[in-house]
């Protein structure tokens, strides 16, 4: 797998996101150009099994970065699986070498299931990407405009 380093350098087109879980874990694809994602799979690996699955992901889609989508109790405090999402990206960055995002989470998963989601996991891994994506746009925007004025 390349580094950071072996990539070229320029803003950050493609990613991988991800909905932590205990027992699963939901990965999506998408890309700054379309500002859209799409479910990918649900790996329901654990340990180091977890992450060869994600390293053959990692290879296949070739991202320039990482989002990971951090989940926090409704009035915003912090829980145990907020931790734990945590401590998942930091070991993202580490292997893969590759910026990690967080995204605050709260509610993808019951969205995913009252969409009629196939696979929730998935589909929330593309809630949270397609929300980073919309932020990431917005600031843009904002700089863009800024910068006209």
């Amino acid at each position: 797998m390349p580094s950071a380093a072996a990539r070229p350098p320029g803003p950050q087109q493609s990613f991988l996101a991800f909905d932590f879980g205990v027992r699963r874990v939901g990965v999506a694809a998408g890309n700054a150009l379309t500002g859209t994602a799409q479910p990918v799979a649900a790996l329901a690996a654990q340990g180091a099994a977890r992450f060869a699955a994600i390293a053959r992901l990692v290879a296949e889609w070739r991202p320039d970065a990482l989002v990971v989508g951090v989940p926090f109790h409704p009035d915003g405090a912090e829980h145990e699986n907020t931790r734990r999402a945590r401590a998942f990206g930091r070991r993202l960055h580490g292997r893969f070498a590759l910026p990690v995002h967080e995204v605050d989470e709260r509610y993808t998963t019951v969205e995913a299931l009252a969409a009629g989601a196939a696979d929730p996991d998935a589909a929330a891994a593309a809630l949270i990407l397609e929300q980073f994506l919309r932020a990431r746009a917005a600031v843009a925007d904002d700089e863009r405009a800024h910068a006209a004025a």
